[in-house]
């Protein structure tokens, strides 16, 4: 979706290089509408420039720095110099991913959706979030809580959620700890099953961005692997868990310790 304000001074934008004059090039910004802005020669790059073209040609795609913006004349100042390779690789990145996002949103509306009706429901993520992308991301890893507060209906949110987990990639990371349960009764070792149960967690104990697993490893240690988003989801499930299982098997008269490093028995 391109923007229909102004960018600021400060501002890296993404732009197209569509006409190189001796003075300057002129470039398209990517990222608004109907907005173009100059690139003076000596802000094309660092020192004596012999030739323009020996450092730009026309159609590239740059990365330029907002220098000044006079909207009553309609002009945009850039600067390709003051953009370091860090800068550019990430400001590229950024634009891919908001490409992605918005054929993810055209995707959630349907081809014959309006473009009024595209610009409602990306103004109405963009009041919540930074980017579409960062809305979509947060929506594939925290389903409807993460629209929450945002200005769509019921069928909208679960639309988009339902598209972003079937296109965003999340990057997740895995976790693992280790619990000893241990029960003397006669029937210990339905009490031991009932506490791997209650690790596993039922409806509701486990989020849904979170993928968990308790397997054997010898008695009495088993162990809990969690796969989340991040660390923190994935720490607070994987002691939630351990909780689940220690607690049952202790209201049975049984014991049980959590702990992150497997015991290996002398």
């Amino acid at each position: 979706m391109k923007y229909e304000g102004w960018p600021e001074p400060g501002d890296l934008v993404v732009g197209k290089i569509d006409e190189i004059e001796d003075f300057g090039v002129f470039v398209d910004l990517e990222e608004y509408e109907d907005k173009r802005g100059l690139v003076h020669v000596s802000e094309v790059a660092s020192g004596w420039i012999k030739s323009i073209s020996d450092h730009v040609s026309e159609g590239q795609t740059v990365v330029a720095k907002v220098l000044e913006v006079d909207r009553d004349s309609q002009q945009i100042d850039l600067s390709l110099k003051d953009v370091n390779d860090h800068q550019h690789s990430e400001k590229i990145q950024e634009w891919k991913n908001e490409q992605k996002a918005d054929n993810w949103l055209e995707l959630a509306l349907g081809e014959d959706a309006a473009d009024e009706e595209f610009r409602r429901v990306a103004e109405a993520l963009l009041d919540g979030y930074a980017s579409l992308y960062d809305a979509f991301e947060e929506a594939a890893i925290h389903g409807e809580e993460a629209l929450d507060g945002i200005d769509l209906d019921e069928d909208e949110i679960d639309t988009i959620v339902e598209t972003a987990r079937e296109n965003v990639s999340v990057p997740y990371v895995n976790v693992t700890g280790y619990v000893t349960l241990e029960s003397a009764a006669p029937d210990g070792v339905d009490v031991i099953r009932e506490g791997l149960q209650a690790a596993e967690g039922e409806d509701g104990d486990v989020p849904d961005e979170v993928d968990l697993d308790v397997t054997y490893v010898g008695a009495p240690e088993y162990r809990i692997t969690v796969q989340a988003p991040n660390y923190k989801t994935a720490e607070d499930a994987l002691e939630a868990s351990a909780d689940r299982a220690t607690a049952n098997v202790e209201a049975a008269g049984g014991s049980g310790e959590y702990h992150r490093e497997r015991r290996v028995e002398e």
